[in-house]
């Protein structure tokens, strides 16, 4: 009848076999990625060989290396506990190490220093001072300064064991031994803060 809405009976229906072909157009399907393009698309760039890699991880931990130098004042700021603070400000000192070991690994492999934007330590800085905003209580801050800076570290520690592996890999033994020292430095401020954390901090809060 002229004027009635038709009812969901009269609606057609897209089953299995026709929905290709529903009349809400055809379904466009989306090309699957082989092996290269998945790889640009996990890292951004370009990557075909084992040397375009390891020179995008150096890139990337020298720019968390730097965010990193940038971030760890204001930490050092907000921290009350003083073998928290002390620790801070230990491993902001080591950092301003760590980016000039990085610096020489760039000019061992010929190339000028420069970072690639590393979304994992702007995703762990930016979780750290988004909950450190909205804790009153200075000795849970503390405590959320602390695991902060372990998820910092154990960002780092991976980065720098696979850096020395592709390092050996590549016959690059001198910079092998400048990320071991770098990573021994971030193991051991590692355990400086779980001990305070154990010791302390988690009591207090």
């Amino acid at each position: 009848m002229v004027g009635e809405r038709p009812t969901v009976a009269d609606v057609p229906r897209c089953d299995a076999r026709s929905r290709e072909h529903c009349s809400t157009g055809p379904v466009q399907r989306q090309p699957s990625l082989n092996a290269k393009e998945r790889t640009t698309a996990l890292f951004s760039k370009d990557i075909e060989t084992l040397e375009d890699l390891y020179l995008h991880m150096v890139q990337d931990i020298y720019y968390a290396e730097r965010q990193i130098e940038k971030s760890l004042p204001d930490m050092i700021e907000k921290a009350r506990n003083p073998d928290l603070k002390k620790g801070f400000e230990g491993h902001l000192e080591e950092t301003h190490g760590h980016v000039e070991r990085l610096e020489e690994v760039f000019r061992r492999i010929g190339e000028e220093p420069k970072g690639t934007t590393c979304p994992a330590i702007d995703g762990i800085i930016k979780e750290a001072n988004d909950v450190a905003g909205d804790i009153a209580d200075q000795n849970v801050l503390d405590a959320a300064l602390a695991a902060a800076a372990q998820a910092v570290e154990y960002y780092e520690m991976t980065r720098f064991g696979t850096l020395i592996a592709w390092s050996e890999e590549l016959g690059r033994s001198e910079c092998a031994g400048i990320f071991k020292k770098t990573l021994e430095e971030e193991k051991a401020a590692d355990e400086k803060l779980t001990n305070v954390a154990e010791m302390r901090l988690n009591q207090a809060a």
